[in-house]
């Protein structure tokens, strides 16, 4: 687990304030560790620390183990006639305030005895709660051509896709790129996939997007359009949810997608749990036609 926590964060001073263990404490366990298993498990780079490829062994073989566990438990929860219990689950802020109601009216229905306990995550932080076991489901959504998560230890599912499309403050702009390249634009923090896939988007069509406001609102970002004040790339859920009349660009790709997946930890795919969960959204999701 201390290992697993040092790749994640990056530094044994992240993986400490993370397990509220002290500095010390972790460097002492790694230590005996390496000692135990006679190899070196960690190598520094920079400021932080990597693994080395003796230590990637270690955790994959820790992965094995613990997706293990992960179906042990859920073939025991199998066994039950009602699903029941907590779950614990990360989502990103337009499915909780859009789909989820919806899903976990469902649920409440249909499966009383499990009891949601939701929080909002972003999606860059969302998979590192749930390896991490803060959580035992995610909600997230993905980018094309943008990388997002490891795939080490967890179980994806793609539940649906969202069209994402761009809106210009004028609509007289449209097509005119030698405008369109004094646009500001209002986009969410450089770390965040959809900025990376917005901009990736920009270049594409010939253009350096000027981002002038950063915010993950995205009902700021709908509003600046709206007044005229910059572009966003929005998906259609955020501009279904603020009943937003704004006409996205002609000009700008129109086909394209977020998914939206479910995430998991392996093994623990199959728990009665995890399955309510994943048919209550899918089905909700149908009702807003995605």
């Amino acid at each position: 687990m201390l290992l697993r926590e040092v790749q994640l964060r990056g530094s044994m001073t992240a993986a400490a304030r993370e397990l509220s263990y002290s500095h010390s404490a972790i460097s002492q366990q790694l230590a005996q560790l390496e000692h135990e298993t006679g190899v070196v498990l960690l190598e520094r780079v920079g400021r932080g620390v990597q693994l080395t490829a003796a230590g990637e062994e270690l955790v994959r073989n820790t992965h094995a183990i613990m997706a293990a566990v992960e179906r042990a438990e859920s073939d025991l929860a199998t066994s039950h006639r009602h699903p029941r219990g907590i779950l614990r689950v990360a989502a990103f802020a337009t499915i909780s305030r859009t789909v989820l109601p919806t899903a976990l009216v469902e649920l409440a229905r249909t499966h009383p005895g499990i009891e949601i306990r939701l929080r909002l995550a972003a999606p860059e932080s969302a998979a590192v709660l749930l390896t991490s076991r803060q959580v035992d489901a995610v909600l997230t959504d993905a980018y094309p051509g943008i990388a997002q998560f490891s795939s080490g230890g967890v179980h994806v599912t793609t539940l649906g896709t969202d069209p994402v499309r761009g809106y210009l403050p004028d609509s007289s702009l449209d097509g005119d790129i030698e405008k369109v390249r004094n646009v500001r634009w209002t986009m969410e923090p450089s770390s965040a996939a959809s900025t990376q896939w917005a901009v990736r988007v920009c270049r594409e069509r010939g253009f350096e997007p000027l981002i002038a406001h950063e915010s993950t609102d995205l009902l700021f970002h709908v509003r600046m359009v709206e007044r005229g004040l910059a572009g966003a790339f929005l998906p259609d859920l955020a501009v279904r949810e603020f009943s937003s009349g704004l006409v996205p660009s002609e000009w700008l790709p129109t086909d394209q997608h977020r998914s939206i997946h479910l995430l998991v930890r392996e093994g623990s795919d199959g728990h009665p749990a995890t399955v309510a969960l994943r048919v209550a959204v899918m089905n909700a999701l149908r009702e807003f036609g995605l």
